[in-house]
């Protein structure tokens, strides 16, 4: 297995990014988002576009994506935190196999400062955050206009 990270520095091109984006619809089933919020994602996280940038972090093995993670940073610090897990997908093929866990800690270790998520309440994967420490203290509430 393999780590590689995308940033603004190291950008993936137009064809790294279709993948990584089909990569994550197809394994974010349904907790995930359109195709075009996904690929926005990875653009801010490389800063394609003015943003706080993030990156984008893939584990593969023999070179195909087995689990992807995007992080946009947000500018804030202290009362939001400085990053934001957008998406975090494992290939169903490798699931139950410790790789979620690997990516997330590889995520904790790699970014600066703290870390939100959003996580639906009925996602199996929110027993993973609370045991890597990651907790609820707010109810999240949104106007969508």
């Amino acid at each position: 297995m393999n780590t590689k990270i995308f940033d603004s520095q190291n950008k993936p091109s137009e064809i790294e990014k279709e993948v990584i984006v089909d990569f994550l619809y197809t394994h974010l089933e349904e907790y995930g988002d359109p195709k075009k919020d996904i690929k926005k994602a990875i653009e801010y996280s490389v800063k394609d576009f003015i943003s706080f940038g993030g990156f984008t972090m893939l584990i593969t093995e023999d070179e195909k994506i087995i689990g992807a993670t995007v992080v946009n940073k947000t500018g804030m610090q202290g009362y939001i935190p400085e990053n934001i897990l957008v998406y975090l997908a494992t290939h169903k093929d490798h699931r139950g196999q410790g790789l979620g866990k690997k990516l997330i800690q590889q995520v904790i270790d790699y970014a600066s400062g703290d870390i939100s998520l959003h996580v639906d309440a009925g996602n199996p994967a929110k027993q993973l955050y609370e045991k890597l420490g990651f907790t609820n203290p707010y109810l999240e509430m949104r106007l969508k206009k």
